[in-house]
């Protein structure tokens, strides 16, 4: 069983920073995929970043040069850097996983993955 816990979120002003990093442990295999989403009340969860266990990542086009996304393969965890918030970065973030191959692309859909943690809020105050 593959377990992924968040942490990192709270709330910042307009404009401030937070870093979210995500643990994973458990049967997932040696390659990975890794990525972000999140969801806010009403609204489909959307995908923030994700990244290969080569290390090649993937961002929403809206969020680029804002948001970075990294990850310690030797250590099983993935991070995700967020400056200049907005309000409408408010939003509960969760991270997923799935098995993969070393170099292969890692999707935003969110169907691509099959294991999620279970979230940890972000909010933005204007």
């Amino acid at each position: 069983q593959v377990q992924l816990v968040e942490s990192g979120g709270g709330s910042v002003d307009d404009g401030g920073s937070l870093r979210l990093s995500c643990s994973v442990s458990g049967n997932i295999g040696s390659w990975f995929c890794m990525g972000w989403f999140r969801q806010t009340p009403g609204k489909e969860r959307e995908g923030v970043a994700a990244i290969n266990h080569a290390g090649t990542s993937t961002y929403r086009d809206s969020l680029k040069g804002r948001f970075s996304v990294s990850r310690d393969s030797a250590k099983n965890t993935l991070d995700l850097q967020m400056n200049s918030l907005k309000p409408e970065d408010t939003a509960m973030y969760s991270c997923a996983a799935r098995p993969s191959y070393y170099s292969v692309e890692c999707f935003l859909g969110e169907e691509f993955y099959n294991s999620w943690g279970q979230g940890t809020q972000v909010t933005i105050s204007a």
